[in-house]
Protein backbone atom coordinates (compact mmCIF):
# COMPACT_ATOMS: atom_id res chain seq x y z
CA UNK A 1 0.00 0.00 0.00
CA UNK A 2 1.56 3.47 -0.99
CA UNK A 3 1.67 5.91 1.96
CA UNK A 4 -1.19 8.21 0.68
CA UNK A 5 -3.67 4.90 0.56
CA UNK A 6 -2.45 4.09 4.34
CA UNK A 7 -2.99 7.86 5.53
CA UNK A 8 -6.51 7.67 4.15
CA UNK A 9 -7.42 4.58 5.73
CA UNK A 10 -5.57 5.94 9.56
CA UNK A 11 -8.34 8.83 8.84
CA UNK A 12 -11.11 6.12 8.27
CA UNK A 13 -10.17 4.49 11.39
CA UNK A 14 -9.77 7.41 13.61
CA UNK A 15 -13.47 8.28 12.35
CA UNK A 16 -14.68 4.98 13.20
CA UNK A 17 -13.24 5.01 16.40
CA UNK A 18 -14.75 8.81 16.95
CA UNK A 19 -18.07 7.48 15.93
CA UNK A 20 -18.35 4.79 18.76
CA UNK A 21 -16.41 7.77 21.49
CA UNK A 22 -19.50 10.06 20.23
CA UNK A 23 -22.11 7.63 20.84
CA UNK A 24 -20.57 6.42 23.87
CA UNK A 25 -20.87 9.98 24.95
CA UNK A 26 -24.49 10.83 23.97
CA UNK A 27 -26.25 7.56 25.67
CA UNK A 28 -24.14 7.14 28.58
CA UNK A 29 -24.39 10.04 31.32
CA UNK A 30 -21.56 8.34 33.40
CA UNK A 31 -19.09 8.40 30.62
CA UNK A 32 -19.71 12.05 29.37
CA UNK A 33 -18.92 13.15 33.37
CA UNK A 34 -15.35 11.67 32.48
CA UNK A 35 -15.25 13.11 29.39
CA UNK A 36 -15.95 16.70 30.49
CA UNK A 37 -14.18 15.96 33.76
CA UNK A 38 -10.54 15.74 31.54
CA UNK A 39 -8.97 18.37 29.58
CA UNK A 40 -10.18 18.79 26.47
CA UNK A 41 -8.88 16.03 23.93
CA UNK A 42 -9.64 14.50 21.02
CA UNK A 43 -11.80 11.72 21.29
CA UNK A 44 -9.35 9.61 19.19
CA UNK A 45 -7.31 9.31 22.40
CA UNK A 46 -9.69 8.60 24.81
CA UNK A 47 -10.03 5.31 24.75
CA UNK A 48 -6.59 4.52 24.95
CA UNK A 49 -6.17 5.93 28.07
CA UNK A 50 -8.21 3.24 29.84
CA UNK A 51 -9.49 5.91 31.83
CA UNK A 52 -12.32 4.34 33.78
CA UNK A 53 -13.93 1.56 34.32
CA UNK A 54 -17.15 2.59 33.72
CA UNK A 55 -15.88 2.86 29.42
CA UNK A 56 -16.02 -0.79 29.61
CA UNK A 57 -18.78 -1.47 31.33
CA UNK A 58 -20.75 0.91 29.18
CA UNK A 59 -19.76 -0.38 25.29
CA UNK A 60 -21.61 -3.26 24.31
CA UNK A 61 -19.23 -6.20 23.39
CA UNK A 62 -19.00 -5.71 19.49
CA UNK A 63 -17.83 -2.01 20.72
CA UNK A 64 -15.34 -3.48 22.59
CA UNK A 65 -14.13 -5.54 20.08
CA UNK A 66 -14.22 -3.14 17.56
CA UNK A 67 -12.30 -0.85 19.33
CA UNK A 68 -9.77 -2.86 19.78
CA UNK A 69 -9.23 -4.23 16.08
CA UNK A 70 -9.51 -0.34 15.23
CA UNK A 71 -6.37 0.44 18.17
CA UNK A 72 -4.66 -3.19 16.67
CA UNK A 73 -4.86 -1.68 13.55
CA UNK A 74 -3.60 2.07 14.51
CA UNK A 75 -0.58 0.14 15.88
CA UNK A 76 0.27 -1.82 12.90
CA UNK A 77 -0.05 1.63 10.64
CA UNK A 78 2.92 2.86 13.09
CA UNK A 79 5.08 -0.08 12.65
CA UNK A 80 4.69 0.06 9.16
CA UNK A 81 2.35 -3.56 8.98
CA UNK A 82 -0.84 -2.20 8.60
CA UNK A 83 -2.31 -4.54 5.15
CA UNK A 84 -0.31 -7.85 5.77
CA UNK A 85 -2.34 -10.50 6.84
CA UNK A 86 -0.80 -11.31 10.35
CA UNK A 87 -1.13 -15.42 9.32
CA UNK A 88 0.67 -15.77 6.02
CA UNK A 89 2.03 -11.98 5.43
CA UNK A 90 1.04 -11.37 2.09
CA UNK A 91 -0.84 -7.98 0.95
CA UNK A 92 -4.58 -7.87 2.24
CA UNK A 93 -6.36 -6.33 -0.96
CA UNK A 94 -6.96 -2.84 -0.80
CA UNK A 95 -10.77 -4.22 -1.30
CA UNK A 96 -10.89 -5.68 1.99
CA UNK A 97 -9.56 -3.17 3.98
CA UNK A 98 -11.76 -0.57 2.68
CA UNK A 99 -14.47 -2.95 3.55
CA UNK A 100 -13.15 -3.94 6.94
CA UNK A 101 -10.46 -1.13 7.81
CA UNK A 102 -9.18 -3.12 10.43
CA UNK A 103 -8.48 -6.38 8.90
CA UNK A 104 -5.48 -8.95 10.05
CA UNK A 105 -6.00 -11.65 7.50
CA UNK A 106 -6.17 -11.74 3.84
CA UNK A 107 -9.08 -13.42 2.47
CA UNK A 108 -8.21 -17.14 1.74
CA UNK A 109 -6.66 -16.74 5.84
CA UNK A 110 -9.76 -15.66 7.32
CA UNK A 111 -11.70 -18.47 5.05
CA UNK A 112 -10.02 -20.94 6.58
CA UNK A 113 -10.40 -19.54 10.20
CA UNK A 114 -13.90 -19.64 9.46
CA UNK A 115 -13.97 -23.30 8.31
CA UNK A 116 -12.43 -24.16 11.73
CA UNK A 117 -14.27 -22.38 13.80
CA UNK A 118 -17.42 -24.28 12.26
Amino acid sequence: MDKDSIEKMKELLLAQKREILETLVSTNADFRAIVEEMDPKDFADVASDDIDRKMIEALGSQDIKRLRAIDAALGRINLGKYGICVKCNKKIPQERLLALPYAVLCVDCQKGEERRNR
